[in-house]
């Protein structure tokens, strides 16, 4: 990954952040959600959105299938925050990375006990 579509992938990551505590109503949207990280293709055609959700696993997976049916709004939303030429595709996905860290330290503290 270059610098620049690293420095791209951060600057969505906060938009998008933003966006999502501010911009978006949707009542069956979690409270909690978070973007871990973006991944954007070289060619800046297409952004791969990690977020994580607290709830149940149906919870998540709900989530996610809405921000991926809100993808349209959150691009018409970024095009006049960032000065870019093209505004990537937005891609989400579930990072459950978090929660698997928790379970290993919990596994890792039972193991001491």
């Amino acid at each position: 990954m270059s610098r620049r579509t690293e420095r791209i992938g951060e600057l969505l990551r906060k938009e998008l952040s933003s966006l999502l505590a501010n911009e978006m109503s949707d009542p069956r949207l979690p409270l909690m959600v978070s973007i871990t990280h973006v991944d954007v293709s070289a060619d800046l055609r297409l952004a791969r959105v990690f977020v994580s959700i607290m709830g149940s696993n149906e919870e998540k997976h709900f989530a996610v299938k809405l921000l991926r049916g809100a993808a349209g709004f959150l691009i018409w939303e970024l095009r006049p925050r960032l000065s870019l030429r093209y505004i990537p595709e937005l891609s989400f996905e579930l990072d459950q990375s978090i929660e698997e860290g928790a379970r290993l330290l919990n596994l890792m503290d039972n193991l001491h006990s």
